[in-house]
C-alpha cells in the first residue's frame, strides 16, 4: 500500500493542496475548524508531512531525528565561561545537552547524522512535520508530542520514547528507555533520613505532567513511608526546572511560618544550584542549617559551594541508547517492543553533610 500524500489529504479534508501545505508550514493562516478538518484528514489517513516522507519506504536518509523541548536555563547560559576561573562549556552541558551528545556521538558512529528539533515554539505538530518527513528513525522525550501524532509517525518510522513511562497503551509498541527515577529518589532520601537523621524533609517538584519528576516524588513518598514518617501527599512546591525557579522556591519554604524543613530534595539540579544561591544571600548555611539535594548528576553540581549531592543518571547513555534502539528497529521492524531502565548512582557530596565523592550504585527493583 503506497503512503497517502498530500492530494489524499486535501480530497478527504475538501480542501485545495494549498491549504493543507498552510495548515503544516503556517498553522496560524488558517482558520481553526479548516485546520481541525485538515489534521482529521491526516491522522485518519495516516499522513506524514514533507515531501520526502513519500520515498521512505524505498530509500533511506541516513538521519535520525531527536524531538525535544527546549530546557534552556539563562541562568546557565549567562555564566560567565570566559575567565580561569569561571565554568566552562562542559561543566555548563545540562540534561538535554548530555542526551544530544550521546545520541550524536552514537549516530555518527553508525554513519547516521542527527536532525534535532528542540522548541515547541511553533506548536507540536510543526515539530513533527518538521523532522519525520526527512529521518529513517525518530526519539522523543516523553510528554513532548501529542499520542495521536506519534502514533501517525509510528506507521511509517520506527520510533523511541525517551524517559518517563510509557503514557498511553497505544504506545506500547513502541521501544522506550527511562532512568530508574523512583529507585535513585528512594535511596536518596533514605540516606538523608537514615544516616544524616533528618525528619522534616521537603520536596521541590516539576509540574504534574513531567513523568519523571512524578516518579522522583513518588520514591521520596516510598522513602517516608519506610522510615515511618508522615508521608506527604504531594510536593511542597512546583516549579520549573531552571535556577530561578529553585531560588523562587527555596525563598517561599523559608518564609512560610512553622518548622523549618532539614533538608530540600529537588527534582533536578538546576533548582538545587538555584538554591544554593538563594541560601547563600540568606545567610542559610548548607548543609548545618538546610542540607539540599538535587538529580541528574549534571557537571555544575560539582562546582557550586557546596558541592551537590545528588543522583546522577547517565544521559549520555540515553541518548547512546535511543541511536542503538533505533538502528535495530530499522534492521527489524517485526521485533517484539523493547523496554529498558538504566540504572542510576547516589553522589554523596558536601551539601548533605558527606565528604565529596562518595557514590552508590542504584539498580532498577
Amino acid at each position: 500500500m503506497s503512503a497517502p500524500t498530500v492530494y489524499d489529504v486535501a480530497e478527504q479534508a475538501g480542501v485545495s493542496i494549498a491549504t493543507v501545505s498552510r495548515v503544516y508550514r503556517n498553522p496560524e493562516s488558517v482558520r481553526a475548524g479548516t485546520r481541525e478538518r485538515v489534521m482529521v484528514a491526516a491522522r485518519t489517513l495516516g499522513y506524514v508531512p514533507s515531501g520526502s516522507a513519500r520515498g521512505l519506504a524505498s530509500r533511506t536518509t541516513r538521519v535520525l531525528g531527536l524531538c525535544f523541548p527546549d530546557y534552556a536555563d539563562p541562568d546557565a547560559e549567562d555564566a560567565d565561561g570566559d575567565t580561569d576561573d569561571g565554568p566552562g562549556e562542559s561543566e555548563l552541558m545540562l540534561y538535554s545537552d548530555e542526551i544530544i551528545r550521546g545520541m550524536e556521538r552514537a549516530a555518527r558512529r553508525r554513519g547516521y547524522a542527527l536532525l534535532i528539533a528542540a522548541s515547541l515554539a511553533q506548536g507540536p505538530e510543526n515539530l513533527v512535520a518538521e523532522v519525520a518527513g526527512r529521518v529513517d528513525g525518530f526519539a522523543v522525550l516523553a510528554q513532548t508530542v501529542p499520542v495521536g501524532d506519534l502514533e501517525i509517525i509510528a506507521r511509517r518510522l520506527p520510533v523511541v520514547m525517551l524517559a518517563g513511562p510509557r503514557e498511553d497503551a497505544s504506545l506500547d509498541h513502541l521501544d522506550h528507555i527511562e532512568v530508574a527515577n523512583f529507585d535513585g529518589e528512594l535511596a536518596l532520601t533514605r540516606h538523608l533520613i537514615v544516616d544524616h537523621g533528618l525528619r522534616r524533609l521537603a520536596f521541590v517538584g516539576s509540574t504534574p505532567d513531567s513523568p519523571d519528576g512524578e516518579a522522583r516524588f513518588r520514591g521520596f513518598q516510598a522513602a517516608h513511608r519506610e522510615a515511618g514518617l508522615r508521608v506527604p501527599e504531594r510536593p511542597d512546591v512546583r516549579a520549573e526546572l531552571t535556577q530561578a525557579e529553585g531560588r523562587r522556591a527555596v525563598g517561599g519554604l523559608l518564609a512560610t511560618g512553622g518548622d523549618r524543613p532539614e533538608g530540600v530534595v529537588f527534582a533536578n539540579d538546576q533548582m538545587a544550584v538555584g538554591a544554593l544561591t538563594e541560601l547563600r544571600r540568606l545567610g542559610v548555611r548548607v548543609p548545618e542549617d538546610l542540607a539540599v539535594v538535587g538529580f541528574d548528576g549534571i557537571p555544575l553540581g560539582q562546582l557550586v559551594a557546596p558541592a551537590l549531592t545528588t543522583v546522577r543518571q547517565p544521559m549520555r547513555r540515553l541518548g547512546e541508547k535511543a541511536v542503538e534502539l533505533l538502528v535495530a528497529r530499522l534492521e527489524d521492524r517485526r521485533a517484539e517492543p523493547v523496554s529498558v531502565v538504566l540504572p542510576v548512582s547516589v553522589i554523596r557530596r558536601r551539601s548533605c553533610g558527606c565528604k565529596d565523592g562518595n557514590t552508590d550504585s542504584v539498580m532498577h527493583s
